[in-house]
């Protein structure tokens, strides 16, 4: 039995590994193919001739960089606001002696699976009476407001756990509330902070409908919307687009990899708390 107990564990963690590292190492080999050995059968599975060629053209052929200066402007400025107001909205349900608190928690799970694409046209009808079209606001507001049902919750199962004295302390020695909040429930929540800013950055990243919807403009558009330029109606150049998802994945890739220990952390002891 212990041995067929090891067989299971081992199996799935080798299936896990395989599911998450084989599309990434897949996107990198195309990358490094030419179209004419892509094309080749039958298929090689590592490039023969690697090549840098595709990354050139990623650059060179569509405004590569501005799109990844848009995401980064758009899922760092939506992250920093909905941390910020996840906070203030968990303290005060954690704290505050608020009428139908489950209520508002139900609901903020119930607007967290709210499917998006039913709110495009009333979000482009009102960024558009707005005059909110082709900018980073028109993306950096709505992103905001669907990472904040995540972060809250996140935020709610570490808020739960720090002891309300430590707060009282502050306020005695001169703190405000909010003071108390940001100076000593913060910063013992660090890696609840981390693990919602993560979530909530890789969400905005990785948003495509939104930004196809709201940024029509090519100085304005996102690395999700981005990418599928290099594709036209006569060809599917996959190496060049491959290339620029490899880009598009290193910046998300380095933030995982430099929290993952918090993160990680972060959800584990969240979900304990819970």
């Amino acid at each position: 039995m212990k041995i067929s107990h090891n067989v299971v564990v081992w199996g799935a963690a080798i299936l896990i590994t395989v599911n998450g590292f084989f599309p990434a190492l897949w996107i990198l080999f195309t990358a490094l193919k030419s179209e004419t050995e892509l094309a080749h059968i039958p298929i090689t599975w590592l490039p023969q001739a690697p090549t840098l060629a595709n990354f050139i053209s990623a650059f060179s052929e569509q405004p590569l960089l501005r799109f990844t200066l848009n995401s980064v402007i758009v899922a760092a400025g939506s992250t920093v606001i909905a941390v910020f107001a996840g906070a203030c909205a968990a303290y005060a349900l954690v704290r505050l002696r608020i009428p139908g608190r489950g209520l508002v928690l139900s609901t903020l799970l119930a607007v967290s699976m709210f499917p998006l694409i039913a709110l495009m046209v009333p979000l482009f009808q009102i960024f558009r009476s707005l005059h909110l079209l082709n900018t980073y606001m028109g993306l950096i507001l709505p992103y905001s407001v669907l990472s904040l049902p995540v972060c809250t919750l996140v935020l709610i199962s570490f808020f739960q756990d720090i002891p309300a004295d430590l707060e009282n302390a502050a306020m005695i020695d001169g703190c405000s509330r909010l003071g108390a909040l940001w100076r000593v429930v913060v910063p013992l929540s660090t890696p609840g902070i981390l693990t919602a800013a993560l979530l909530a950055f890789v969400n905005s990243w990785d948003e495509f409908l939104l930004a196809l919807t709201i940024n029509t403009r090519l100085s304005m558009r996102t690395l999700p919307v981005g990418i599928t330029l290099y594709q036209s109606e006569y060809a599917d150049r996959w190496p060049v687009v491959m290339a620029a998802l490899v880009i598009a994945i290193v910046p998300v890739s380095l933030l995982i990899a430099l929290f993952q220990d918090r993160v990680v952390g972060g959800l584990t002891q969240g979900g304990l708390k819970g």
